[in-house]
């Protein structure tokens, strides 16, 4: 790569996530500034590879497009399913439409997306999700170290404070965790349900002030 223009391949861009699919950091490793551009690749049958989720939620009103570069998918748009072999695109303009996709193993979805009309903001999920390199090598300082920095820029990311949360949790960091644990579901209604299964959280779970449904 050169400061002019870059040439890599999906799979060197690949980064495990803990428990999900094989996410490739496109936008964050290249430097792209005008738009969101990222893709994810199922490691199993079955698998979410587009999390279930709207554009509207946090303001980010991103206009979508989904490329299915292999494999098979299925995607979700307001709760109708849509068959999508390889080469199937999806455009979603509107950012209220619910949307998510499942995949074969090995199926790749490259997503791209921005708001019309504005300067690119990468959104609070991409930020944190640069935290989950540290959870396969349990280094626990240095994802609580980056959260906490993406956190004091973005106080109100729900999903921050839940990633943060998971990892002061690991450290055994119990009170911190459960914190940070209240904040994110007083934040997102989402994280509650969540947070009564997630493995992380388990060492926590057990205090009464963990948040229930």
């Amino acid at each position: 790569m050169s400061d002019r223009y870059a040439v890599v391949t999906l799979d060197e861009l690949a980064s495990d996530q803990p428990g999900g699919a094989t996410w490739h950091a496109i936008r964050q490793t290249l430097g792209v500034q005008a738009f969101g551009i990222n893709a994810w690749t199922a490691v199993e049958d079955g698998q979410q590879v587009i999390g279930e989720h709207d554009e509207a939620d946090g303001g980010l009103e991103h206009e979508e497009v989904y490329l299915v570069v292999s494999g098979h998918a299925t995607f979700t748009l307001d709760g109708e399913e849509f068959d999508a072999p390889a080469g199937t695109l999806v455009h979603v303009p509107d950012p209220a439409v619910k949307r998510g996709a499942t995949g074969t193993r090995s199926t790749t979805i490259l997503a791209v997306g921005a708001k019309p009309g504005v300067v690119f903001t990468p959104s609070s999920w991409e930020r944190s999700a640069d935290a989950l390199r540290y959870w396969p090598t349990e280094e626990w300082d240095k994802a609580i170290a980056l959260l906490e920095e993406h956190l004091a820029e973005t106080p109100s990311s729900g999903v921050t404070s839940y990633n943060l949360a998971c990892a002061l949790a690991r450290a055994g960091r119990r009170e911190d965790a459960l914190a940070r644990i209240r904040e994110a579901v007083t934040t997102e209604d989402r994280f509650l349900e969540l947070a009564q299964t997630d493995d992380d959280l388990a060492s926590i779970r057990d205090d009464p002030s963990f948040p229930r449904p």
